[in-house]
């Protein structure tokens, strides 16, 4: 593997050099070009300079700028945590670290110890973690945050499908935990939300806006849905 240096340099750059393969280990084609994609991605450079534990980071930062949702002292509620890039700028922004704040993070998957965050290994929609929620959060949730997304099978008709009822287990889990005037940010498909759930957002949520992050992918489909200001 060879990287070409590159003239561009500043501190904040997201330029880097590009990166070829130069090995002779034996890749599938897919392989090669999600590695190649990898190794010459800015953001995930960047993380790696910044010790995010995913190019992820950056979406949250992006959107959190736009909505300004992440204030110290609130309690958050990061769905999918794992690895953890978001629950990562959700410690630094709401001061948990410092006590100031609360994390916590779920997810089916294991997730290395983040300081600042708590972390519950299970389905969000068990009652069984749930109930072990209870037992951290101090009162209800400012905010909850999706960055799920379900299983592709490359048909977008049916990979749209599943990412309507991901998000909706997001919006049913938000009307159990979020607090009046609190929020969510969950993970949509291009086309945004569909009809039906939008109205569900709308009518509790006092605003529904779809935004896509600059560091999401140029080619990849996915955007979020930000709900502000929610009503019981």
């Amino acid at each position: 593997m060879k990287k070409k240096t590159s003239s561009t340099g500043g501190k904040n750059s997201c330029q880097i050099g590009k990166v070829t393969l130069k090995d002779r280990r034996t890749r599938t084609e897919s392989s090669k070009r999600w590695l190649l994609r990898q190794l010459n991605d800015p953001y995930v450079q960047k993380a790696k300079q910044q010790g995010y534990r995913s190019r992820a980071a950056f979406k949250l930062h992006e959107i959190d700028q736009k909505f300004n949702l992440l204030k110290p002292g609130i309690t958050v509620i990061d769905l999918g945590a794992s690895p953890g890039g978001w629950t990562q700028v959700a410690i630094e922004k709401v001061h948990s670290k410092n006590q100031k704040g609360t994390v916590i993070g779920i997810d089916l998957q294991e997730m290395k110890p983040l300081e600042g965050a708590l972390f519950l290994q299970g389905d969000f929609l068990d009652e069984e973690t749930y109930q072990s929620l209870l037992q951290l959060i101090p009162s209800q949730a400012d905010l909850v945050l999706s960055d799920m997304a379900a299983s592709a099978c490359g048909m977008s008709d049916i990979d749209h499908i599943r990412i309507m009822a991901l998000l909706e287990m997001v919006y049913e889990f938000c009307l159990i935990t979020l607090k009046p005037g609190g929020a969510m940010v969950a993970k949509v498909l291009r086309g945004g939300t569909e009809s039906n759930l939008l109205q569900k957002l709308k009518k509790n949520f006092a605003k529904v806006v779809h935004f896509k992050p600059l560091s999401s992918r140029q080619d990849s489909s996915e955007m979020y849905v930000v709900g502000l200001g929610f009503r019981k």
